[in-house]
């Protein structure tokens, strides 16, 4: 069973994490608190997280400059980043935000609703790539185990193959979820799962009994 998905909250003032916090319990994932960049930084050292909600305007270590450093690094890099920010400057401060890494620009005030269904396609994601890895892992057990024990290995074959499945026809159905949607980077995301997917399905089916 996957466990529950880790969201890292980013704000100088407790009284907007508060508000982030009520906002997305509905989610029943793990809330993270961050009071500053660099507390983001030391979290995201050992902890894994399926979005990140960061402020834009910080004493310090502004939203920018953490994003930057996110993205710098490889264990942190692909994380999904949400801005948040009380400032509009117009289209040149917003693309200033997408040009840092993040997949969506949300100004204050927003609409809580938007903002906890925008993050659950994140969670979603997340749990999805989860599941795959677990299968990867399952897979190299066979490739593994195959040739010292067939018999297991065709059970952890067929074991792998149902539980793939079902990672498939979730994967679709959030896919289509996203179909016409105007969240590019959650849309991109799960192009990028999809593709994992049929790589791994390809493999399975290679090891199946008569294949080339």
């Amino acid at each position: 069973m996957v466990q529950k998905a880790k969201i890292l909250l980013v704000d100088d003032r407790p009284e907007n994490l508060l508000a982030l916090e009520a906002i997305l319990s509905a989610l029943d994932q793990t809330l993270v608190r961050a009071a500053s960049g660099e507390e983001a930084l030391k979290a995201l050292l050992t902890d894994d997280f399926a979005v990140i909600l960061l402020d834009v305007q910080m004493p310090g270590m502004d939203g920018f400059e953490t994003a930057s450093h996110i993205k710098r690094r490889e264990r942190t890099r692909d994380i999904p980043i949400i801005f948040l920010t009380a400032i509009n400057h117009g289209p040149h401060h917003t693309f200033r935000g997408y040009a840092a890494g993040a997949v969506d620009y949300i100004s204050k005030p927003f609409d809580p609703w938007v903002l906890r269904a925008k993050v659950s396609v994140f969670v979603d994601l997340y749990v999805k790539n989860c599941q795959l890895k677990e299968q990867a892992a399952l897979l190299r057990l066979q490739l593994e185990a195959g040739d010292a024990q067939p018999a297991l290995g065709s059970a952890l074959l067929s074991e792998l193959s149902a539980r793939l499945a079902s990672v498939e026809e979730q994967a679709e159905a959030l896919t289509k979820q996203l179909d016409g949607s105007d969240d590019s980077g959650a849309a991109a995301t799960a192009a990028h799962l999809e593709r994992k997917l049929t790589g791994l399905r390809r493999a399975l089916e290679a090891l199946r009994p008569g294949s080339d």
